[in-house]
C-alpha cells in the first residue's frame, strides 16, 4: 500500500473493520475533530497535512433507517452536504474519491439492477446517499460503490424470507475494496442474489423466517447485478 489514503467515518462499523484489517503505515483514519465534513476548511487542513492520493467517504448517518425520517436535517448535512464539502476539496486537491452509496437507491421492484439502471430511492436514507452521489458524479475522478453489506455474524434474530438482495458480509467488502481502488465510475458491491432468510440461515441456524407485508422502508427485490464487479477480479 504505496498511496497515502485517508479514510472518514472511521470509527463506524465498517471503518472499523478497516482500521482493524489493514493498519497499514498508509492508511489515515481521522478522527472527527481532525476531519469535520460539514467544515471545508477542516477537510482542507487535513489534506494540506495528509497529502493523499485517495480519499475513501465513509462518514455519514447511517442506520437505524429510521433516522432519516424523523430527522432530514441531520441526514441532509451529513449525507448531501458533508459529501459535497469531501468532493469540493477532493477536486482542488485533485485527491481520488471512492464514495460508498448503498443498493437501496434502486426501485426494488424487478431486481438485477445494473449499475446503469434508472434510480428510484425507497427511503430517506437512499435518497440522502444518492443527494451524496450527485456531488460525486460531477467530480470525474472518483468512484461510486453501491454497497449491500452486512455484519458478521448475522445478527438478526428474524429474517425476511420474500426479500431479495446481496448481501456479503462486511470484511469481504473490505478485501475486495483495495482490489479496485483504480476504478472510476461505479460499481455495485454485493454476494449473491438470494433471499436475506437463505443468506442468514447458512450462517445463523437459529434465525427465524418473517415476511416483508408493507413498508415505506424497504421494498421486495433490491438484488443488484454484480457482473460488472466479476469482470474486475
Amino acid at each position: 500500500m504505496k498511496k497515502k489514503i485517508v479514510i472518514t467515518g472511521g470509527s463506524g462499523r465498517f471503518g472499523s473493520i478497516l482500521k482493524k484489517k489493514y493498519f497499514y503505515k498508509n492508511l489515515f483514519f481521522p478522527t472527527k475533530k481532525e476531519l469535520n465534513i460539514l467544515s471545508e476548511k477542516s477537510i482542507r487542513k487535513y489534506l494540506d497535512k495528509i497529502k493523499p492520493k485517495i480519499l475513501i467517504h465513509l462518514a455519514g448517518l447511517s442506520r437505524p433507517m429510521q433516522l432519516h425520517e424523523k430527522n432530514i436535517v441531520e441526514s441532509i448535512n451529513l449525507n448531501i452536504i458533508g459529501t459535497s464539502n469531501i468532493v469540493k476539496v477532493c477536486k482542488k486537491k485533485n485527491v481520488k474519491l471512492i464514495y460508498f452509496s448503498t443498493n437501496y437507491v434502486y426501485p426494488g421492484i424487478t431486481g438485477n439492477y445494473k449499475e446503469t439502471d434508472s434510480l428510484l430511492p425507497i427511503n430517506n436514507y437512499a435518497w440522502s446517499k444518492l443527494g451524496g452521489e450527485c456531488s460525486v458524479q460531477m467530480y470525474k475522478n472518483s468512484l461510486i460503490l453501491r454497497v449491500c453489506m452486512t455484519e458478521k455474524p448475522f445478527i438478526h434474530r428474524e429474517a425476511y424470507s420474500n426479500v431479495k438482495t446481496n448481501f456479503i458480509f462486511q470484511e469481504e467488502v473490505a478485501c475486495l475494496l483495495f482490489k479496485i481502488l483504480d476504478k472510476k465510475g461505479i460499481i455495485n458491491i454485493g454476494g449473491k442474489t438470494q433471499s436475506v432468510y437463505n443468506f442468514a440461515k447458512k450462517y445463523n441456524f437459529k434465525v427465524k423466517k418473517k415476511k416483508l407485508i408493507k413498508s415505506k422502508l424497504i421494498k421486495n427485490n433490491i438484488s443488484m447485478s454484480i457482473q460488472k464487479l466479476k469482470s474486475i477480479i
